[in-house]
């Protein structure tokens, strides 16, 4: 699997990685052997970085992550995780629930660090307590060993404007905004977060299953414009032997300051396709016409969290 730096780490990370949220029954019911068999896989095909939060499951990805992980050399893997968010409606981005959390995540997953843990959907609290008083809080466990890197995770374009125009980042986390659809971390962040050395992670390549040919789930918080688009757009790549979701992976991890793509799946047989599909060239014909069948609805999105945030 190709690698790439992320940002001033150390760290480099395949471009693309295996997203624990899967893990925590957060979209379907899982088998303990599919999720298992799931974590094996990533790391046999080169996925060795794995991304879950204490929010997924509400801390089930990480307890079946660290039985998962319990035999494997921890130099063989980076571990990141995130904290702040508990429940669909618990936040907590308090200096001590931040000492709290760490050690927790540590304990499930049986580790005395991570490579990196974020503050998790920050759009939906007030930003200024993640400057003063949640980024701090993370830098001193850092000092202390406990945690290599720190960044913040989200969806509005806004929050990592704002947060990294007031604090120091190692690194961020932004999903569904680099794909077919929507270029908006690349258009809107890059240029200012580059120069920082910033590293930039992609979450959700197939933008919760917009860029598939599965059905569309109850939560999926697209406009219908959007979903209409994305269906023609489908049925195109099917009409050329191609699944979408196939372009849109390719499509995710072929730029180049994209550190990494993060997709998950508690399905150890999507793993190994993902990895098929991205050993494939892209078709640049087929790209063209898609990018122009999104055309209409390019950057078209949805709002989340704090009205202010947005």
């Amino acid at each position: 699997m190709e690698t790439r730096k992320l940002g001033n780490t150390d760290l480099e990370l395949p471009i693309l990685s295996f997203g624990a949220s899967s893990l925590g029954s957060e979209f379907r019911s899982v088998q303990l052997d599919d999720v298992f068999e799931s974590v094996r896989t990533a790391l046999e095909l080169g996925l060795n970085f794995i991304d879950t939060s204490a929010y997924y499951g509400r801390g089930k990805s990480e307890v079946l992550l660290g039985i998962a992980l319990k035999d494997v050399p921890r130099d063989s893997y980076m571990m990141c995780s995130k904290l702040g968010r508990y429940d669909v409606d618990k936040f907590d981005f308090s200096a001590k629930r931040v000492a709290e959390s760490v050690d927790v995540s540590l304990q499930r997953l049986g580790t005395d660090h991570l490579d990196i843990m974020l503050c998790h959907d920050i759009e939906f609290v007030p930003l200024d307590q993640i400057v003063s008083e949640t980024l701090p809080a993370l830098r001193k466990i850092q000092e202390a060993g406990k945690v290599r890197y720190v960044g913040i995770s989200g969806y509005p374009m806004k929050v990592f404007r704002e947060i990294s125009a007031q604090a120091d980042l190692d690194c961020i986390l932004s999903y569904n905004q680099y794909t077919l659809q929507n270029t908006r971390l690349a258009d809107e962040l890059l240029p200012g977060l580059k120069p920082k050395g910033v590293g930039i992670m992609n979450g959700g390549p197939f933008a919760a299953r917009l860029l598939t040919n599965a059905p569309l789930p109850d939560w999926h918080k697209d406009p219908q414009e959007v979903r209409d688009v994305a269906r023609k757009a489908a049925e195109h790549c099917e009409k050329n032997g191609v699944d979408i979701a196939q372009l849109a992976l390719q499509y995710s991890c072929a730029h180049p300051d994209m550190t990494t793509t993060i997709a998950g799946s508690a399905n150890p047989k999507n793993i190994r396709k993902w990895t098929e599909w991205l050993a494939e060239p892209i078709d640049q014909a087929l790209l063209e016409d898609v990018l122009k069948i999104f055309e209409p609805v390019k950057n078209v999105g949805h709002l989340e969290g704090l009205p202010e945030n947005n």
